[in-house]
């Protein structure tokens, strides 16, 4: 009986994600920042989103690189069927807002349709248990700037109204992150409607 155990327990170990992000049912650490919709920057609190709906809280490594500017472009391109399932969507990094003001009205990422918001020190990405990597001298982003931050892993939070985790998912291509994202509002409301 213990030799079936081992390998079981080896197996589910081995399904486990590599990054110890908070978990479903643990409460989102609130925060309060800066972000950019469609190139304004503006005060963003997610106590005050949560009144509204559920919250997909998307970390990404940093604006204008490669699956950052799929997943932004998928999030734009999905933005009503959130809205329709009553969530809304904020991005999450390191960029600073100037970054954020000119990715978020770029008619090809964020297109005016999904808030971005700035870490600039990682601790929101921190909050989060999320894992934080050092910016790498000379790096260059899809425009040909120097990219002068540290990057949060790529996780992504569905948050409920009442403050909890309901997945958190890791470890994923960014369309296929917009794609579970998506998956699980629209679960969450069809077990709100009657």
């Amino acid at each position: 009986m213990k030799r079936l155990a081992i390998p079981g327990l080896i197996a589910a170990l081995a399904s486990l994600p590599a990054h110890a992000a908070l978990k479903e049912g643990d409460s989102a650490p609130d925060f309060s920042t800066q972000a950019s919709l469609a190139g304004k920057a503006f005060d963003y609190s997610l106590k005050d989103a949560l009144q509204k709906g559920p919250v997909v809280v998307y970390f990404y490594p940093s604006a204008y690189t490669g699956g950052c500017n799929l997943q932004a472009h998928t999030f734009a391109v999905n933005h009503d069927k959130f809205t329709a399932a009553g969530a809304s969507i904020i991005g999450v990094s390191l960029d600073s807002i100037a970054r954020l003001n000119d990715f978020s009205a770029d008619p090809e990422y964020c297109a005016g349709k999904v808030a971005v918001a700035s870490d600039p020190d990682g601790k929101i990405a921190k909050s989060y248990e999320l894992a934080i990597r050092e910016a790498t001298p000379g790096k260059k982003d899809s425009r040909g700037a120097e990219i002068d931050h540290g990057f949060a892993e790529r996780t992504t939070f569905i948050v409920t109204p009442d403050g909890k985790i309901a997945a958190t998912l890791g470890g994923l291509k960014p369309a296929e992150n917009v794609e579970k994202s998506l998956e699980t509002v629209q679960k969450l409301a069809a077990t709100k409607k009657p």
